[in-house]
């Protein structure tokens, strides 16, 4: 196996261990709460009353993409009868073990969750705010974020959605239709279900803003460029998924030419034993969702050239072509801080010896890996930070500087950078070095992950409050800004620390993103 795969794939698979952290907490086991009943087109919901908010979870938004809808477009989720119960997520879409602790096999996993503060109503709707989560398109679920703090103190409704993941998500074969997104369409289904059902739980449904972070940020992006998504939201929050990086980088997400996602289907069909079947698409069909599962690839990509996305994000955004509504835009200040630490703690130290090597499997290009080695030396301790900050730069930070300054050109742009240096470790253990605001550190600060809320300083809940006060004003009215936050300017970045929030012009200088264009 070459370096180049070697570090790729455990790259990937830290996605796994970062997603520990998002393992729902044990249930408690109170008295049971007062029930509300809402009724949707499909048939009636009963949810549960909390604390200043309700909860409505397993939701289905479309059929169960089972036997002949397994690899199809989503379907209208059937009607029932009687009143169904909400008060627990339905299964989490087949992924193996890591956010979700077992992972799953169970395809019939196409619902959401409507988290509704009080007060919202049919007469006094919300803001909505639609979520789509993270974990390389093939590990995560929307259960996984428990929004109710966004909820209650921005006043807004919360929607977390699953999207079909993996190979089941996004396999691509000729005569396929949806061929490399389907995880895609069934994000699009979700939309239109929310603009037709959320009114019922009290959400606007004429002031949508669609959010994500890594690949549901990335996401976002597809979403943005995708002409089937036209008139399905008002608003886009893309966290840590920027829509100009690079398909060849093996950490941030992207996308693939529909003729080279064609060719990973085939090798695909085959690890199964359906290359050679006479109709492929039906033995695929028939095999065990655990089999799919243990053949498919670390990592996972929709694919461009289709129907759904016709073109790649990062072109169709640097062309103008994008549905023009406002974006709030950022990045975490170490990004690539984890994946250099996993790396390192499986067996693969970074040194001056080691150095150039290391850079050379991620960027073969004749003459890149020496100028990048002379950009960022290694001395005899910082080898793992400089190759965080490689990685954070060249696949994180100037993309998205390149992306807010793209979209700025045409639509108004709100860009942050969260840099608590400080931010609560999402993985156990003790890494190497201190990892900083890595990759997913913001999360948080705006959701209790599995249920169980992060240990936060007094500085770090204010910083929290901050930054929920931003997200959610921007879902209201396009504008993060309020009286009782500090300024954001729309034409700097937003730093955001702990007592320490604050517009910078020097981001970009910062994070080497002059060498990084340059480079190409």
């Amino acid at each position: 196996m070459t370096t180049h795969r070697v570090l790729t794939t455990l790259g990937c698979a830290l996605i796994t261990v970062l997603t520990t952290a998002w393992s729902a907490a044990p249930p408690a086991q109170p008295a049971p709460p007062a029930a509300t009943v809402v009724r949707t087109h499909h048939g009636p919901v009963r949810g549960v009353h909390r604390d200043g908010y309700r909860t409505f979870a397993g939701i289905p938004y479309a059929a169960p993409p089972i036997g002949s809808l397994r690899w199809a477009p989503p379907s209208p989720a059937a009607t029932w009868s009687g009143t169904r119960d909400a008060n627990r997520p339905a299964s989490a879409c087949p992924q193996p073990a890591g956010e979700v602790p077992a992972g799953s096999t169970d395809e019939d996993c196409l619902h959401l969750n409507v988290t509704t503060p009080d007060g919202a109503g049919p007469a006094h709707p919300r803001p909505v705010v639609v979520w789509l989560h993270g974990g390389g398109f093939t590990t995560g679920a929307g259960s996984s974020y428990d929004a109710h703090r966004m909820a209650v103190r921005g006043d807004v409704v919360i929607v977390t959605v699953n999207y079909r993941l993996g190979a089941l998500g996004f396999l691509a074969h000729s005569g396929l239709p949806g061929s490399g997104t389907f995880g895609l369409a069934d994000q699009q289904a979700a939309l239109r279900w929310v603009r037709a059902e959320i009114g019922a739980f009290g959400g606007d449904a004429h002031n949508v803003t669609l959010a994500g972070e890594s690949a549901g940020g990335y996401s976002v992006c597809a979403q943005l460029t995708s002409p089937a998504a036209a008139g399905l939201f008002d608003r886009a929050i893309i966290e840590s998924g920027p829509c100009t990086g690079r398909p060849e980088r093996p950490f941030a997400p992207s996308s693939v030419p529909l003729p080279a996602a064609r060719a990973a289907g085939a090798d695909f069909a085959a690890r199964v034993g359906c290359g050679s079947a006479r109709d492929v698409l039906t033995c695929l069909r028939h095999v065990a969702v655990s089999r799919l599962l243990a053949a498919q690839s670390a990592d996972q990509q929709p694919a461009t050239g289709t129907p759904l996305l016709p073109d790649d994000p990062a072109a169709a955004i640097t062309d103008g072509r994008f549905h023009h509504v406002p974006v709030l835009i950022g990045h975490t200040h170490d990004e690539g801080n984890g994946w250099a630490a996993g790396i390192i703690q499986a067996g693969h130290p970074v040194t001056p010896q080691t150095w150039p090597d290391v850079v050379a499997a991620f960027f073969p290009a004749p003459g890149q890996a020496k100028a990048i080695v002379r950009e960022y030396p290694v001395h005899r301790t910082d080898g793992g930070p400089v190759f965080g900050a490689v990685i954070g730069d060249a696949d994180f930070a100037c993309p998205t500087a390149r992306t807010g300054g793209l979209l700025a050109a045409q639509v108004p742009v709100w860009r942050y950078e969260f840099a608590d240096e400080h931010a609560p470790l999402l993985t156990p253990g003790t890494p190497p070095f201190p990892l900083g605001a890595p990759h997913a550190s913001e999360l948080p600060y705006l959701f209790d992950l599995g249920g169980r809320p992060r240990e936060l300083t007094a500085a770090q809940h204010r910083l929290a409050d901050t930054m929920i006060d931003y997200w959610t004003r921007f879902a209201r009215g396009a504008d993060p800004n309020g009286p009782s936050s500090p300024h954001w300017p729309r034409r700097t970045v937003l730093s955001l620390a702990p007592d320490h929030i604050v517009a910078t012009r020097t981001t970009r200088s910062r994070h080497h993103c002059g060498f990084w264009n340059g480079l190409g």
